[in-house]
């Protein structure tokens, strides 16, 4: 068995690669290539915490995958990671866990990586502006994924920190200079949104962090935080406003997001406003964007699918650079 520290993964990988393999992965589980059951949640009211076991199989790759992701927001006043995370790889002729990928790093990628496929197959090809808002764990590379998707000029960052957003910006500067965008600290939500072509929200709100009247005509939004029904990052004002919502799975989405539970209670919308998954536009099964004046949403709340085919990825090109620790 392989074990594979950050380290390990981020010498043998890269954001680019990482969308790749979620288009790969969304358009298995859209084909049907994948059993994904829904991820399934403990809840621990006494640390104010969420255990998160998140099974996949691919026959196709002879691979199978379980992470198993845990989210404690206290964490954080503890110096510790508030989301901890390992990723089990299991061969699928002989049942043997071959590896254990650190977790959250598989997460950031491909989580990220969602939403650079998202920009990649939907945003306007003449997108210079981004925006994100939110500064935490997953921050880092839905702002990279974004550079990947579009040659931007600007992204501008808010969080309700400022203190912590001009330090991440300061850092992000310098680990993403190749890209050659400026990265700024913006001072409200409507700052950083005002002009942007690609908005990134990856907050733990349960509240609206942005004002859905002043996104642009043509924008893309991507929100990628809330995981739970009471989670509400999205302002549904722009679920209003846009021409088209995509997924990257409508059942999952349904399971426990929140930005879509809450209006459709409250009957914002419905499921007909609904426009599909991000794999079926993969597949050319479904439309993508059509003028560049469309808003367009999507939704993500990650499937195992992703987990699977991204350290899958990971596992093979460690192996073939001798990678990692073995255990035996």
């Amino acid at each position: 068995m392989l074990l594979l520290s950050r380290e390990d993964i981020k010498q043998v990988f890269t954001m680019k690669e990482a969308i790749e393999a979620d288009k790969t992965a969304f358009k298995l589980f859209t084909a049907g290539k994948t059993d994904v059951p829904l991820r399934t949640q403990i809840v621990s009211e006494k640390q104010n915490g969420t255990f998160l076991f998140m099974p996949a199989y691919a026959p196709d790759l002879d691979t199978a995958s379980l992470k198993i992701i845990n989210i404690f927001p206290d964490n954080i006043d503890k110096g510790m990671p508030s989301a901890p995370a390992q990723v089990l790889l299991i061969d699928g002729e002989t049942g043997v866990v071959t590896a254990v990928l650190e977790g959250a790093t598989v997460t950031q990628f491909r989580t990220g990586a969602a939403s650079g496929v998202a920009f990649d197959v939907l945003a306007r090809r003449d997108a210079k502006q981004g925006a994100l808002i939110g500064t935490g764990g997953q921050a880092a590379t839905q702002l990279e994924a974004m550079l990947c998707a579009r040659e931007l000029e600007e992204v501008k960052v808010y969080d309700m920190n400022f203190e912590r957003t001009k330090a991440f910006t300061k850092q992000m500067n310098q680990e993403l200079s190749a890209y050659g965008a400026t990265i700024t600290a913006a001072a409200s939500s409507d700052e950083a949104i005002i002009d942007a072509d690609m908005i990134i929200t990856v907050t733990p709100a349960t509240s609206p962090v942005f004002d859905g009247n002043k996104v642009k005509a043509g924008a893309t939004v991507s929100c990628v935080g809330s995981y739970q029904p009471h989670m509400q990052e999205m302002d549904p004002v722009i679920l209003q406003r846009a021409a088209k919502l995509y997924f990257d799975s409508e059942d999952a989405v349904l399971s426990e997001a929140g930005d879509i539970l809450i209006p459709l209670g409250d009957g914002t919308i419905t499921k007909d406003d609904f426009t599909g998954d991000i794999g079926e536009v993969l597949l050319g099964t479904l439309t993508g964007r059509e003028n560049d004046d469309e808003i367009i949403v999507f939704k993500t709340v990650g499937i195992g699918a992703q987990d699977l085919v991204t350290a899958k990825q990971i596992y093979d090109k460690a192996v073939a650079k001798k990678i990692g620790t073995t255990w035996s």
